[in-house]
């Protein structure tokens, strides 16, 4: 709640300078980080489990290190904060140490109205743990299932958070790569919160790194020509067109990988025929494997997408203000409902009686 207060943007200021200082200001957190704080989780009451997960690349079908996250509440406050509990031991054998640390630190650094960000942190003998606001509405992919498909303005609805946050976390040098709707949340008012950081990292140039989603992949990541931000772009266009349709562009009824990644490196899809003739456009402009013809990666970035026809109804500041009603409210019952979450068994966590990976996680 406190970002969504601190943060007003006013509509006669510069949008530009706005994100330069946003991004002076990430900068700032990214290279003060505050270290990890040796846990002491007695000042919170573990309610339930929201979620499990994996470390992972595409390379990979198989459960590579599990990842925990729970529903706690501050005792003292009364405040709800979901809690990602990771494993030690297994960052550290999955060599996913650098890529929890990055999480770790950006995590600790971005504010935007449409990511999230890290309250706290803690380590113990076994585990670290990433303490976030509790985004409460689900996650997008479960609404997106139930709904079977997104109408077009709750499509650019959402789609115009989406594309904003890209905006922010381009202008403060990141690149996301695991762009898709398991990985945005919906808030108790119907906003979008963009998570999970773990493959996020501050790029100059070009990254080599082959993972995030399969289906979302844009082609030269699978071409491991070397890539930069412009993949995200192409990530957003296979979003909009899921949110829109129901499923994604390059979508196959089988596990062949290879099948998929020609689909992707050939750009070899359909549009459905209740897309609207502005949709189609804006999707074929971001599903572009010419980078020099790719909207969000020619020289007017981001502004080529928020002027786009499928936009023209949105009102930037309105949707970064929070100022519109959205079309999904989720039915809550109070800040810690968690009901909109699967339920999962719950397990006691087993720690340590010595320090694991002490010297591996002294800097962390």
């Amino acid at each position: 709640m406190k970002q969504e207060s601190a943060q007003k943007f006013s509509a006669n200021s510069d949008y530009r300078q706005t994100l330069n200082r946003l991004k002076l200001e990430f900068e700032r957190r990214y290279n003060d980080q505050k270290p990890a704080s040796i846990a002491s989780l007695t000042e919170y009451e573990l309610i339930r489990t929201l979620g499990s997960g994996a470390f992972g690349t595409v390379s990979y079908s198989i459960l590579l290190a599990s990842v925990l996250k729970k529903l706690i509440k501050r005792r003292t406050s009364g405040e709800y904060f979901a809690m990602k509990i990771l494993s030690k031991e297994r960052i550290v054998y999955q060599k996913q140490l650098q890529h929890t640390t990055n999480e770790k630190r950006i995590l600790q650094a971005i504010r935007f109205p449409f990511v999230v960000n890290l309250e706290t942190c803690y380590k113990d003998n076994s585990y670290i743990y990433l303490v976030m606001p509790f985004v409460n509405g689900g996650e997008m992919f479960t609404l997106l299932r139930r709904s079977r498909r997104f109408s077009e303005p709750q499509a650019t609805f959402y789609g115009a958070q989406v594309a904003l946050a890209l905006e922010y976390l381009h202008g403060c040098n990141l690149i996301y790569r695991d762009l898709k709707p398991e990985n945005m949340l919906i808030d108790y008012r119907g906003y979008v919160k963009v998570t999970d950081f773990g493959f996020c990292k501050v790029i100059k140039d070009r990254t080599w790194t082959l993972c995030g989603t399969p289906e979302y992949l844009a082609p030269e990541i699978i071409q491991a020509k070397g890539y930069g931000k412009s993949v995200d772009w192409w990530s957003f266009g296979v979003l909009l067109y899921e949110m829109s349709a129901g499923y994604s562009p390059f979508y196959i009824n089988s596990a062949d990988q290879m099948a998929l990644f020609e689909r992707i490196c050939k750009a070899k899809y359909k549009f459905p025929k209740n897309f609207s003739t502005d949709l189609c456009d804006l999707v074929h402009h971001l599903l572009q494997t010419d980078l020099s013809r790719r909207y969000g990666n020619l020289r007017n970035g981001c502004e080529d997408i928020k002027q786009h026809a499928w936009f023209k109804s949105t009102n930037w500041y309105a949707i970064l203000n929070r100022e519109l009603p959205a079309p999904y409210v989720p039915k809550l019952q109070g800040p810690g409902d968690a009901s909109l979450f699967d339920v999962y068994d719950e397990h006691n966590l087993k720690v340590a009686s010595k320090c694991q990976y002490a010297k591996e996680f002294a800097e962390f």
